[in-house]
């Protein structure tokens, strides 16, 4: 029952002391003023606005501390979400994305509860590279519009359509929305480079905002494009819900769950390694759902464990889940006595804070480097980040995880040894090398090491064939197949029924107990009659012996 225990029971289980309640606070106050830009930013790139980025900030990443699985978890919106929110906003509504993350956090609860929380390791890393690099081409293509300050209503949704409009209207670039997103950008070079331990995203933004209010600049800001913004937090109400809704966007709710499991997983191993703690998968998932589930009762989008938060929460001192709790009240002092600032800020800054956010998710270096792998990896990792950003999200993961099953599966088929012949240093049993050729008169040896499954499950009923003579009693060695399915086991049967047809009698030596258990279900049910089972090979011998003579 533990690893459905939040961690911060375990925390006040251990004790919770003033010295940790200290270190927790100033670090929830730094992730608060890393985490207020980024979830204006992304509210933004998602299609919805500044303070529905931040009230995600606020629920989701309360809940996601308070009821997660890792200590120093930090959650709320992130880049990951942004292609699919824009896109279902596109196609549905607001509306339909708010009941898409409901159904998005149903599905994360579910699989929490059904400890799926392990999958996650079985994604291949080309998969999540290709992915996120596609994603982060597709954020910062979205932005090029902001920072040039184009003149453009409605941006369409491909990626190839999108950059052929930005070509042709580079004529009607706005100089000084540029210069103040340039501004933007080298404030966040220079403090990045020289000054990591600042918050460069706010600094950024201020500095900005200050320039556009002292020279009067007429760059668009979000007072501008959100005249309506609201300060405080609306109280919890259910989006409008149907039948044909729900069918509607079931689809992107698979999506959006798929993706904050992955993400929130990612962060908490990478938290795992920067702490030397070790987090509860299956619960975390369980608090993902929980906290998805109520953004968007209080009309937020959907949220994960962001990664950069994470890590910046554990180097600014956080130790314990309240650090990401006081992250999520920082942020709604924020919104309740300082709403109107947010009004000031150019929409070409935030574009210039997004352009980096982009690029630090891209993980270029992890991009390069998976390249340099076999060519199956490179062809996983350039089909996923192509389809990424030419077609959509969801072909691309699942054209991507599809082709690394089938390619690692035709890997581990040709792992796997079918021979007649012994091997030096074959088994354990090394004495038996000898005996291939002491074998007695009609007796046949074959030995098998790998998983026997589908994918070789053409070569078992060939065996005979490789046989010049057929022989009374053909030992099939079992000793090194750790692994039988179902496809394996009926590819054995089709070689019995041979050898029965030949009055070929056959003896498996050293089954294994899980192989075994599969062995003997086909034996009850297809009557083997001439099949033996011995515990070692040297019975084996000592059984057909008794059998040619």
């Amino acid at each position: 029952m533990l690893r459905f225990t939040p961690k911060i029971i375990t925390i006040l289980k251990e004790g919770y002391h003033l010295s940790d309640l200290r270190s927790d606070s100033i670090a929830g106050l730094t992730v608060a003023i890393v985490a207020l830009p980024l979830a204006m930013a992304l509210g933004i790139a998602s299609g919805a606005s500044p303070e529905q980025g931040i009230i995600t900030a606020i629920v989701a990443g309360f809940l996601i501390s308070l009821l997660g699985g890792s200590r120093v978890q930090i959650g709320g919106p992130t880049g990951a979400f942004v292609v699919i929110l824009s896109n279902v906003i596109l196609q549905h509504g607001y509306d339909g994305l708010l009941l898409a993350t409901i159904l998005a956090g149903i599905i994360l609860i579910v699989a929490g509860f059904a400890r799926l929380g392990q999958l996650v390791k079985f994604i291949p890393q080309p998969v999540i590279t290709g992915f996120t690099s596609g994603i982060a081409v597709i954020i910062a293509s979205t932005q090029v519009k902001d920072f040039l300050g184009l003149s453009v209503e409605k941006m369409p949704s491909d990626f190839v359509e999108k950059w052929t409009i930005y070509l042709t209207s580079i004529n009607d670039v706005g100089l000084a929305t540029v210069a103040v997103g340039l501004l933007a950008s080298g404030t966040i070079y220079f403090i990045r480079k020289f000054a990591p331990w600042l918050p460069r995203y706010l600094i950024a933004l201020v500095i900005a905002s200050f320039v556009v209010i002292l020279f009067h600049l007429e760059v668009e800001t979000i007072g501008s494009r959100f005249p309506n913004l609201s300060s405080g937090i609306s109280f919890p109400k259910w989006p409008e819900i149907s039948l044909n809704k729900v069918q509607q966007v079931l689809p992107s709710a698979f999506i959006i769950s798929f993706l904050g499991g992955v993400e929130a997983l990612l962060s908490a191993v990478v938290a795992d390694g920067m702490t030397g703690y070790k987090h509860r998968p299956n619960q975390e998932l369980i608090a993902q759902g929980i906290a998805n589930f109520s953004s968007a009762l209080f009309e937020g989008v959907p949220a994960t464990g962001a990664i950069a938060r994470t890590a910046t929460n554990i180097t600014a001192g956080g130790k314990t889940p309240f650090a990401g709790i006081f992250h999520a009240l920082f942020l709604l002092f924020f919104i309740l006595f300082a709403a109107n600032s947010m009004k000031f800020v150019p929409m070409s800054a935030l574009a210039a804070v997004l352009f980096f956010v982009a690029w630090e998710m891209s993980e270029a270096h992890r991009f390069i480097r998976t390249m340099s792998f076999p060519g199956s990896d490179r062809a996983i990792l350039c089909m996923t980040f192509a389809l990424t950003v030419l077609v959509d999200l969801t072909v691309a993961i699942a054209v991507g995880v599809t082709l690394a099953s089938l390619l690692f599966m035709a890997r581990m088929a040709k792992s796997v040894e079918i021979s007649s012949a012994f091997k030096e240093g074959f088994g354990q049993e090394r004495e038996e090398d000898y005996q291939r050729e002491e074998l007695p008169k009609g007796v046949e040896v074959f030995w098998i090491a790998g998983p026997i499954f589908f994918g070789i499950a053409g070569d078992i009923p060939e065996l005979l064939k490789k046989i010049g003579e057929n022989p009374k009693i053909l030992i099939i060695r079992m000793r090194l197949v750790p692994f039988l399915d179902t496809t394996g086991a009926s590819a054995l049967d089709d070689l019995i029924k041979q050898c029965r047809s030949k009055g070929i009698e056959v003896i498996f030596s050293a089954v294994q107990d899980r192989t075994y258990r599969v062995l003997s279900r086909f034996h009850q049910k297809q009557g083997w009659d001439h099949v033996n089972y011995a515990a070692s090979y040297n019975e084996a011998i000592a059984l057909a012996k008794t059998k040619v003579t």
